[in-house]
């Protein structure tokens, strides 16, 4: 599941994700909220913290300012 296009824009997949990290710091608690199955959450998160837009801390996730400004 890619979350940024190949134009850059963000899929509405990765703009749940971003949106859910806003009240949410976890892939469990981020997928209802985000409204997608857990797999997908874990692998956009991967994705999305390679991007830059999200960071990682003792498995707590976190918007970046680029992740912010993306929003």
């Amino acid at each position: 599941m890619a979350c940024v296009n190949p134009d850059g824009t963000m899929t509405p997949s990765a703009i749940a994700i971003l949106t859910a990290l806003r009240s949410a710091e976890t892939a469990e608690d981020i997928a209802p909220l985000a409204g997608l199955p857990l797999f997908r959450v874990r692998s956009a998160l991967r994705e999305l913290v390679a991007a830059g837009l999200v960071a990682v801390v003792d498995g707590r996730h976190s918007l970046t300012d680029t992740g912010v400004a993306r929003l």
